[in-house]
């Protein structure tokens, strides 16, 4: 018993936890053994006796004028055999002899001391371990336990659970893996360190010690989403316009990024730069597919919708869907992909099924129909002027409740509602012969003076040859020689005009010949 406080320090050292808390469970390992050994009711205390070393047990009286309980209190007679200085409410401690504790009582207190050193040695773990998450730390395989990997971190064991692992990957006992921090769970049967090689955060903290840009802090990483073996999608954004967030993170000839790759065993990795605008965003995100459109649904639950071409689609979905799974991971939306053709029939299909309502029937109050009547209708079923306005004088008269004198006024209503439409829509046309009369004659000098101009266009001015002015206006004619007066002038020859007519006789002469000629024609007799 003389070497029971170094054994304390000793022990404190190795589980690294505090000695004050390994004495106290060695007192509260005493005392058990004590009150078990005593069976007593008395209120025992254990204190270390520094001089020596020990822990010694002590029974705890008051001291008192008349004793009622002797288990607990004393006199003061008694009391001052004990300590000449004892008054009437004092305690007195009375010593208790511990080299008569049996082999039970030993035991007890064994199994009290590894109890207590155990709890103090998972608060230690925890408080050490609770602010660490996602730190990544190097690990030694130490043993197999079902599918879950215990490992060693330094100072404690840590699991690594079969949903943490990567499928790809197996390690045998002595292999060294690095892990990242998941938690740590204080009680329960698997209380400790939980280590992952699957979390996203495994792949952050490897660039973090690839890529210098990141470790600065000049290349941020906004996001991660992984599915472990298979694929990973990382966002990272540069804070300094000259640096490039994506070649950074590759390195020369993808050196950076092969060797996190190699860490992986050969999980494929795919670096896109952040946007804070999501429609660029997600055109990154779902890479290497080509988007046609993005159409946000619903900016508030965060509901996007992304049109891809019909031969881009498996290739946007990706496979098992794994592809929009993880764009909808790293941005934190909602994504609905569709083809053109699947975009084109939904279109489609809501245009076929789109109804017209039409107008209300309670539309018709304003034009004169009563309110019983309108309920007489929207009883019948019929809800919408449309309907009303298709009825035949028969079938509104087969409704309960409705006679000739409510169709009439039903369908003064019903004319009233469409004549507003009428009115707004065409214009007034004069009914009266003396209006259209105005009308004309308002009309009629400019109707004249345009028939006249249209009379004499323009275009007959030039007629010489036969040819029209348009004719004249985009072909250049060649200069021709004077003719005689019976010479035929063969308008194939001049450049520009052949498609006029082959041959014309010209017909030179003067003013009054051609004059005469023309009464000579108009004079004479059919």
């Amino acid at each position: 018993m003389a070497s029971i406080y170094q054994s304390i320090e000793m022990l404190s050292k190795e589980k690294g936890i505090d000695p004050q808390i390994v004495l106290d469970a060695v007192k509260d390992a005493m005392l058990a053994a004590a009150r078990k050994h005593y069976r007593s009711q008395e209120d025992l205390i254990a204190d270390l006796d520094e001089n020596t070393g020990n822990i010694q047990i002590f029974s705890v009286k008051q001291v008192v004028e008349a004793v009622e309980d002797p288990l607990k209190q004393m006199s003061l007679s008694a009391a001052r055999k004990i300590d000449q200085q004892a008054e009437i409410g004092a305690e007195i401690r009375e010593p208790k002899p511990t080299d008569t504790l049996g082999r039970i009582s030993a035991q007890t207190a064994k199994q009290v001391i590894l109890q207590k050193v155990r709890e103090a040695e998972r608060d230690s773990v925890f408080s050490e371990f609770q602010g660490r998450q996602g730190e990544l730390v190097n690990c030694v395989v130490k043993r197999l336990e079902g599918q879950d990997y215990v490992v060693d971190i330094g100072k404690t064991e840590a699991r690594l659970p079969k949903k943490e692992q990567s499928r790809v990957e197996s390690f045998g006992i002595g292999d060294r893996v690095r892990c990242v921090i998941k938690g740590v769970e204080r009680g329960g049967k698997n209380s400790g360190v939980l280590v992952s090689r699957g979390a996203p955060e495994l792949v952050m903290r490897l660039f973090e010690q690839e890529v210098p840009e990141i470790y600065d802090n000049t290349v941020a990483i906004k996001a991660c989403a992984r599915e472990p073996g298979e694929r990973t999608k990382i966002a990272v954004f540069s804070r300094d316009r000259d640096v490039d967030s994506v070649g950074a993170c590759v390195g020369m000839k993808g050196m950076r990024v092969q060797s996190i790759i190699r860490e992986l065993r050969g999980e494929k990795i795919d670096i896109i730069e952040y946007s804070e605008d999501p429609l660029q965003y997600v055109i990154k995100a779902l890479s290497p597919a080509k988007i046609s459109r993005v159409t946000i649904v619903d900016s508030t639950d965060k509901h996007m919708e992304v049109v891809v071409d019909d031969l881009q689609l498996s290739l946007a979905i990706g496979k098992r869907g794994q592809n929009v799974r993880l764009a909808a991971k790293l941005m934190g939306w909602k994504i609905d992909i569709k083809s053109e053709e699947e975009k084109r029939r939904e279109l489609e299909s809501r245009m076929g099924d789109m109804v017209i309502s039409g107008a209300p029937v309670s539309v018709l109050l304003n034009h004169g129909m009563e309110e019983h009547i309108m309920e007489k209708l929207v009883a019948a079923d019929i809800g919408t002027v449309e309907r009303v306005g298709s009825m035949t004088p028969e079938e509104l008269e087969a409704i309960p409740g409705i006679d000739e004198a409510i169709v009439s006024q039903i369908q003064a209503a019903v004319v009233s509602f469409y004549g507003q439409y009428d009115s707004e829509l065409s214009e007034e046309a004069p009914v009266n012969p003396e209006e259209i009369e105005a009308v004309i004659d308002a009309s009629g000098p400019a109707d004249a003076e345009a028939g006249e101009a249209h009379a004499t266009p323009a275009a007959f001015d030039n007629i010489e040859t036969g040819v029209l002015e348009h004719d004249l206006a985009t072909h250049a004619l060649a200069p021709v020689e004077e003719t005689d007066k019976s010479e035929v002038l063969d308008l194939g020859r001049v450049e520009g005009l052949s498609a006029a007519p082959s041959t014309l006789s010209a017909v030179v002469g003067s003013a009054e010949a051609a004059g005469i000629a023309e009464s000579d024609t108009m004079e004479k007799p059919d």
